[in-house]
């Protein structure tokens, strides 16, 4: 798992997170903000925000690798607010296909990997020593 505090609110981290999803190129297939969420139904909540990331032609690569991978796809990114700070949280491609052993999966793993360290690369500048 990767987890890092930034020094931006939630919103402001998920804006720039946005942006890189869309510069790679890859797809923004949902934004749940389940603080938002909480908030329609009456209950105040910290914030907690999750980026579901994918794209196509990367879903027929694992369905054609290992169908049952499917269940893994779109890849999240989780942004949350705990103890005054903004919290980034992501489980890598290679980390999710791991319990497949499909030498196919682990290959497309670590090309996602290198696709989702570019994203999380945008929050760098705000990156908090950990």
């Amino acid at each position: 798992m990767i987890r890092f505090a930034v020094s931006l609110g939630v919103d402001d981290a998920a804006q720039k997170l946005i942006d890189a999803i869309a510069a790679v190129p890859m797809g923004l297939t949902a934004h749940i903000n389940g603080q938002a969420n909480c908030l329609k139904k009456g209950m105040d909540a910290p914030a907690d925000q999750i980026l579901e990331v994918f794209r196509p032609d990367y879903a027929m690569k694992v369905w054609a690798a290992e169908k049952a991978a499917g269940i893994d796809i779109p890849l999240r990114i989780h942004l949350y607010e705990q103890d005054g700070r903004t919290w980034i949280a992501h489980r890598s491609a290679s980390e999710t296909f791991r319990p497949y052993a499909n030498p196919r999966l682990d290959a497309l793993g670590g090309e996602l990997d290198a696709v989702f360290n570019s994203i999380l690369g945008a929050l760098d500048p705000w990156r908090l020593p950990g």
